[in-house]
Order: structure tokens, then C-alpha cells, then sequence
């Protein structure tokens, strides 16, 4: 029986799909091995919550500054050639972060700096990646398994590269860390030259200057309510509930008194929940409640955050760990499910860069939030909020979304000639 007759694994029946989902799971190992290597840098420099807030910001605000660019990037430019050139300038600012740890020769703002650079080449990079996922995959139903695998390969990474980055951290130090990255976007790259239909992908050509697109977009959402509560709960959750990894290194240090490896098992842990999750979402049939499972998985990250907040034993706070990761796979991913589709191809770019602002705008605003709270309130008091504001949060929105709840499937708006 092949994987792909497996509904979970339906969409590997593209070959360019096999491909796109191969190179990125290499990227993305690398990625989080950087992700996490910095965070430590930062936080054994300046012992500092509220650094560890600023340097989330740093990477994450230029994606709610850029992203609506690099939506409108994704509907009037080839995908293909624009993730080519983001890979490229993503293992640059790699090799140059590298180069700062290895020589020795570097402070909390160059670090800073190199962040920010990362957070505007994303901001063209995941529009781009995110719609030509429809490219690679032979029809929409198999839409909701391609999303759910590629967010899975990246819930692998975190369950995997955090432990090995605390073990590499400990040996050999950061700088291996990002040489490693920067290798692996070798991954995609090479991936994208054995791809056939990206390359070939219909272009959504404009004549309209990039600020009417722009406004296009939201006139779109505005127009389409059943995508805007979406994207409204999304950045809520950011702002409020998601933050609560800007305090994983001070529970790793302080609560648990652990040291980079500790930090790496939490993380781990996480990561195994999330593959736990995005096979669930992956196995769900093509008209499932979307909508209903968003909802419900927001309660399990809640509850989770909650009792996590509340226990000092490592061993029990590693089971809970897994239920965190378990609730916090959804919020983007199902929400990416709906949104993509839900709406009609020639806006595709731009919703998605909405989506992404909506979550990427507020969660480095709610880690300096969380990071501040946590200066004055404790780590456990700040996350024990979080997981209560979470609760609050889905039971308004379950009280906004009860007509949508009520639908198995909401009809995409797919009109060509849509006009602002």
C-alpha cells in the first residue's frame, strides 16, 4: 500500500510536494537550531526576561511591518524565483552571525541587528512559501494534509533540534550552531531545482500600484467576516496566550534550575506535542470543522499553560509539555487551512501576509508584554495569566463563530473579477 493512498499522507501523491516538504524539513531543523541558540546567547549575556522579549521582537516585527509587501510579492511575482532568493539571503545572514560568535567579536544589538535582518527576508519568505504550497499539490482536497506536514516537519524540528542545540551549545557553542543553518538551506534550494510546477505557476499580474493592492487585501477580509474572525482570534491569541515561550529559558534556569540542555528538553517536549497535533489535523477528512477543532485545541493549550504554571516537579512539567505543543500547533496551522481554502486565488498572497501579520505583529508585542510581567510578577504568576486569558478568549469567540460553528463547510469566495 503506498503512504500516499493514507489519507493523512494524501498529499505526497505530488511529486513536487515530496520535494517541497524534503527540503524544508532541513531548512527548518536549521532554523530552529538558530532560533534557539540565540535565545540562549542572548539570555546568558543579559539575564534578562525582558531581553529575551526584545530579541522575539526583533526577528518577528519586521513580519507585520513587510509581510503585506511580500503578500502582494506572492500574487505578482514567480514564488518559485522569490523563496530562491530568500533561501540565499537566509544563509547569509547565518554565515554572518557565525562569523560575530565564532571570532568573538559581538553585543546584545549587532545580535539584535542580524535578527531584525532575518525578520524582513521571513517577511517575503513565508507569503511566498506558504501560497506555493498550492502550487505543488494536485487538487484542494489534498490541501488541509500538505499545510498539516508541513507544519509537522517543523513540530519534528522542535522536538529534535532544541535538545541537540543544548547538547552542541554545551560542547561547542553557538557559532556551530548557526554554521549548521546556514548549511541547511542547501536543503530547499536544491529541492526547488528538481520542482516542476512551481516554476510554472500562474502569476496574478497588476497594473495597480502596491498600496491599492494592499488595500485590496483588507477590503477583502472586510468583506469575507468568515476569515476575519479568524485572523481577529489569531492575533488575540498572539498578543495574549502564544508568548508564553519567551519564558521557557527563565523556567529552564530558575524554576527548574537547569541550564541550555534543560531549556532543550522543555522545547522538546513541546515539539512532540505539535507532531502529535498536525498528524491529528493531517488524518482529518477534507470537509472537517475547522473551526470547531481551533477552538478546541485554544482549551487544551489553555488548561495545559495553566497546570504548567502551577507544578515544580521537571518530570510532570515534561507530560504537560506535551499538551502544550499539543494546543499551540493548531492556532496557525488550522487557521492557515481555513484561510487558504477559503479564499480565492488571486488574493491568496495577501491573505496569507494578512494572517501572518495578524499573529507575527502581535506575538513580539505580547513577548515584551509577557517578558516585562514576567519582571515583575514571576514566570509562573505571568504564564498562569496567559493560560486563563486563553480560556476567556475562546469563549468569546465560540460566542462569534456560533453560526460558522453550525456549518460543516464554509463556500470560498473564488470571483476573478473581485474589485475594491
Amino acid at each position: 500500500m503506498k503512504l500516499s493512498n493514507i489519507n493523512t499522507f494524501r498529499a505526497f501523491r505530488s511529486r513536487d510536494y515530496s520535494l517541497y516538504l524534503t527540503g524544508r524539513a532541513v531548512s527548518q531543523f536549521g532554523a530552529i537550531m538558530q532560533q534557539t541558540a540565540v535565545v540562549w546567547v542572548v539570555y546568558t549575556i543579559t539575564h534578562s526576561a525582558f531581553m529575551l522579549g526584545v530579541t522575539t521582537f526583533a526577528e518577528q516585527f519586521p513580519l507585520f511591518l513587510l509581510s503585506l509587501f511580500g503578500g502582494v510579492a506572492a500574487d505578482r511575482y514567480s514564488r518559485y524565483r522569490i523563496v530562491n532568493i530568500t533561501q540565499i539571503a537566509s544563509m547569509v545572514q547565518a554565515v554572518l552571525l557565525a562569523v560575530l560568535i565564532l571570532t568573538h567579536h559581538y553585543v546584545v544589538w549587532e545580535i539584535l541587528a542580524l535578527s531584525v535582518l532575518l525578520g524582513i527576508i521571513n517577511a517575503f519568505d513565508i507569503p511566498a512559501r506558504q501560497a506555493m504550497i498550492h502550487d505543488v499539490v494536485y487538487e484542494d482536497g489534498d490541501l488541509a494534509s500538505a499545510v498539516s506536514l508541513s507544519a509537522s516537519t517543523a513540530s519534528l524540528s522542535r522536538l529534535i533540534a532544541p535538545a541537540l542545540t543544548g547538547i552542541i551549545l554545551v560542547k561547542w557553542g553557538a557559532g556551530i550552531c548557526f554554521l549548521i543553518n546556514a548549511a541547511s538551506f542547501g536543503g530547499i534550494i536544491v529541492s526547488l531545482l528538481f520542482m516542476s510546477r512551481p516554476k510554472n505557476a500562474k502569476i496574478y499580474r497588476s497594473d495597480k500600484k502596491v498600496f491599492a493592492e494592499l488595500a485590496e487585501g483588507f477590503v477583502y477580509i472586510r468583506r469575507t467576516p468568515a476569515i476575519g474572525l479568524i485572523m481577529l482570534m489569531l492575533a488575540i491569541m498572539g498578543l495574549l496566550v502564544l508568548p508564553y515561550n519567551t519564558l521557557l529559558p527563565v523556567f529552564a534556569k530558575i524554576v527548574f534550575q537547569g541550564d541550555a540542555a534543560t531549556f532543550g528538553y522543555i522545547t522538546s517536549f513541546i515539539g512532540a506535542g505539535s507532531i502529535a497535533g498536525t498528524i491529528v489535523l493531517a488524518s482529518l477528512k477534507k470537509n472537517a470543522p475547522h473551526r470547531k477543532i481551533l477552538l478546541g485545541f485554544s482549551v487544551v493549550l489553555s488548561v495545559s499553560l495553566i497546570v504548567f504554571a502551577m507544578i515544580s516537579s521537571f518530570t510532570l512539567a515534561m507530560i504537560i509539555a506535551v499538551f502544550v505543543g499539543f494546543g499551540t500547533v493548531a492556532q496557525f496551522t488550522t487557521s492557515n487551512i481555513i484561510v487558504q481554502s477559503e479564499s480565492a486565488p488571486q488574493m491568496r498572497g495577501k491573505v496569507i501576509s494578512i494572517l501572518l501579520m495578524a499573529m507575527f505583529g502581535t506575538l513580539p508585542l505580547g513577548s515584551v508584554i509577557v517578558g516585562a510581567a514576567s519582571q515583575r510578577a514571576g514566570a509562573p504568576a505571568t504564564l498562569l495569566a496567559e493560560g486563563v486569558l486563553g480560556l476567556v478568549i475562546v469563549l468569546i469567540f465560540y460566542y462569534l463563530m456560533k453560526n460558522q460553528l453550525r456549518r460543516k463547510d464554509t463556500p470560498r469566495v473564488d470571483n476573478p473579477n473581485f474589485n475594491s
